[in-house]
Formats: C-alpha cells, sequence, structure tokens
C-alpha cells in the first residue's frame, strides 16, 4: 500500500489549488498513492450547482504533478426529522380495592383539570365493571374509528372519554381473559387522543394483569391511590402502591374518599369509615395527601345522574377541584 503523500497531513497545500469559492466547502481532502479524496459540504446547492462544483474541483486538483485521480463526494445535513407527537401524559387512579370511590375520583379528577384549562381524556380500564359513561353521560354513545384507531367520545363536561361501558350492550357481561382485557385497554390508550395532555386512566381494582399490562406496556407518568380511612382499605391501598413502587412508576399521592358525613337532617359530623387514616398512611409512607372527599349523598345522586360534582362550584366540587390543584402542581415539576 503507498504511503499518504506528505500533503495529505498538511490540507492547505491542496487546498490552496481548490477555487475560493469552494475552500470553505471541504469537509475533508486527503491525497495517498495520487489518489485525491475530497469531500465538500453541498448544502444549499442544487443539481446544477453541485456538478458544476464537483468539475471544478476535478479540473483544478486533476491539474497536479502528484495527482493521477480525483474523487469528490458532496455531502448536505439531512433535514431534521419532524419531531414524534407526544402524547399526552398519563396518570394512572389505582386501589388495592373496590367499592373505595375510585372510578367517581377519576371522573371528577378529570372534570376538574378540565375546567382548569388542562385538555383531559379519560380512559375506563375497568374492563369489567366499565362506570365512566354514567358518570360523564355518555351513556348509549359508540365511537368513531378511523385508520383502526378510536376517537373519544365527547362527554358534556370537556372531557373526552372512552370506556368498554360504551363498546357493548347496556348491561352485558364481559367474560373475556387477562389477555383479551389487556388488548381492549391497549386500544383506548393508543387511540386518536389528538392535543389531549393529560389521560386519566381509571383503573380496575387490585394487582392483576390489566394493571401491569398498562404500566408495562403504556408507563403512566404517575399514580393516584385511593382509599377510605378505615385500616382494611388501607391495607390494601398499601399494596397498589407496592406494584407502582415495583416498576418505577411515581406516586402522585393518596386520597381519602367517604372522609365524613354531615347530616342533611342536623348537620352533625360523623366518620362511619374514620377519619385520617390515608394521610397518617400517607405520613408513614413518605408520599404525599392530595385530599379528601366527603360522603355525601349528593355526589352519589350526581354521580348516578352524569352530572359530576366536579362541574359545579359546590363544596362537594370544591374537594375535587383542591385534589385537581395539587395533581396540575405535581404535573408542572415531574412531568
Amino acid at each position: 500500500m503507498s504511503s499518504p503523500s506528505p500533503l495529505s497531513t498538511q490540507n492547505d497545500p491542496l487546498r490552496q489549488h481548490l477555487p475560493e469559492a469552494l475552500r470553505a466547502r471541504v469537509q475533508s481532502l486527503r491525497l495517498a498513492g495520487g489518489v485525491v479524496t475530497l469531500v465538500l459540504d453541498g448544502s444549499g446547492l442544487d443539481e446544477a450547482a453541485r456538478a458544476e462544483a464537483e468539475g471544478a474541483a476535478k479540473a483544478a486538483l486533476g491539474a497536479l504533478p502528484d495527482v493521477t485521480d480525483v474523487r469528490v463526494g458532496l455531502i448536505a445535513d439531512r433535514p431534521a426529522e419532524p419531531p414524534k407527537p407526544k402524547g399526552p401524559i398519563i396518570i394512572s387512579v389505582g386501589a388495592g380495592k373496590g367499592g373505595v370511590g375510585k372510578s367517581t375520583l377519576s371522573a371528577n379528577l378529570a372534570v376538574a383539570l378540565a375546567r382548569q384549562g388542562v385538555k383531559v381524556g379519560l380512559v375506563d380500564a375497568d374492563i369489567y365493571g366499565p362506570s365512566q359513561p354514567r358518570l360523564l353521560g355518555t351513556e348509549g354513545i359508540k365511537p368513531e374509528a378511523a385508520d383502526s384507531r378510536m376517537f373519544p367520545i365527547p362527554s358534556p363536561w370537556g372531557v373526552g372519554v372512552l370506556s368498554m361501558g360504551n363498546l357493548i350492550e347496556p348491561g352485558k357481561a364481559i367474560a373475556w381473559r387477562g389477555s383479551m382485557a389487556s388488548g381492549a385497554l391497549g386500544q383506548m390508550v393508543d387511540a386518536h387522543w389528538g392535543d389531549t395532555q393529560v389521560l386519566i386512566v381509571d383503573l380496575p381494582p387490585g394487582t392483576g394483569d390489566v394493571q401491569l399490562t398498562m404500566i408495562q406496556k403504556h408507563k403512566p407518568a404517575g399514580a393516584i391511590i385511593v382509599s377510605t380511612p378505615q385500616d382494611l382499605a388501607l391495607m390494601d391501598a398499601v399494596r397498589a402502591i407496592q406494584l407502582f413502587d415495583m416498576v418505577g412508576v411515581p406516586i402522585v399521592g393518596l386520597v381519602e374518599n367517604m372522609a365524613g358525613y354531615v347530616c342533611p337532617h342536623c348537620g352533625e359530623v360523623s366518620d362511619p369509615f374514620g377519619l385520617g387514616g390515608a394521610e397518617k398512611a400517607a405520613g408513614e409512607m413518605g408520599i404525599n395527601f392530595l385530599g379528601r372527599v366527603p360522603l355525601d349523598l349528593s355526589i352519589r345522586l350526581d354521580s348516578d345522574a352524569g352530572k359530576p360534582p366536579a362541574a359545579g362550584d359546590t363544596l362537594q366540587g370544591k374537594a375535587f377541584a383542591a385534589i385537581a390543584t395539587r395533581l396540575a402542581d405535581w404535573l408542572k415539576v415531574n412531568a
């Protein structure tokens, strides 16, 4: 193999033989065994100008006495690829057991965030017990689809929603194995969410296949855990927290639901499920306590009527709004 000419390590003597307009475009220049290899920056040159530059370089360098061949390459920076559209930030709402008001919190949390100017969507991942169509007033409406992907159903409260309750006949039991349920969840999360900023996912209670698939495939930015104040519910809430901890999903915080009952007749406050248990547990585990939601008849009546309390400014609605504000604050720092 021929050793490189001294000119190959000192590019300036070769560069000076190029037309002045090409000198600033030199990326690399090498002479070895009589062969000059030249790489030029072709940015901004059309096809004719590139051919002209290549011809001028070959003519100038090919005239040198030590040169037997000139090889010219023109490169240009590839246009930057457009950024991939960023999907919505996923926040999962979970509970260690059923009956603690997780779905009611999910619906009202979504509505409260929407009222604060956030573009919010809601996925009802409780495949076997979907309740969001009733809570958000979308019963009987089926989602449209395009390109094998569904569009969320607009609710009257500014929140798009997808739920198995909108895909099956009312009252029909869903007898699916875990893989089928997980597949249905994936289709709802991967739907046409457009410019949705935050996607609230109402998980089924417990720590089974659907929860694991959701966490592993879609990786929520954070999780909110719902519990009632009594010890039995808190034990299950701790298991849900441990599930998210195991797979590295941050816990946004713990919500205490059904916390205190105000008698509509005498105004006396009682605590049938205890008081402060979730807040105490949050402190012991070192996680945020997001707030309390009272045990109130109006929440049940409004929820059954498809009118989320968070859509109004009642005391009950303000309880949900306060939790939504704490979530929004968490998102600003962590998402």
